[in-house]
């Protein structure tokens, strides 16, 4: 049976980032993106998921920890893209993602 929690999921810089609805770039530092998804098990801390995009790109991530939501009654799984750098394909395939939010950190 399998449940849903929301990934969290926070990426490296990028040297060419979007630009945000003011023509600035968008700090992906600064920013996470979040998305619903099913697991089997709440994930722990050093697991890696394996976040579909749209586009059919896999991003893998290592979750850094994982809590409950009381709010809204769910899992959040916190993770770090697992690369030291994210390539320019997979970031346009998550940031073009309509299934991706992302949230400012500010």
């Amino acid at each position: 049976m399998s449940i849903v929690i929301e990934a969290n999921l926070k990426i490296p810089r990028v040297k060419t980032p979007i630009k945000d609805e003011n023509g600035y770039p968008v700090d992906s530092g600064s920013v996470r993106f979040r998305k619903p998804i099913e697991v089997l098990a709440i994930p722990k801390t050093g697991d890696t998921l394996q976040l579909q995009t749209a586009s059919g790109i896999t991003l893998e991530c290592t979750v850094t920890r994982a809590d409950w939501d009381q709010d809204r009654e769910l899992f959040v799984a916190s993770c770090s893209y697992a690369k030291r750098s994210i390539p320019p394909d997979e970031y346009t395939a998550l940031v073009t993602d309509p299934s991706w939010a992302r949230k400012p950190l500010f």
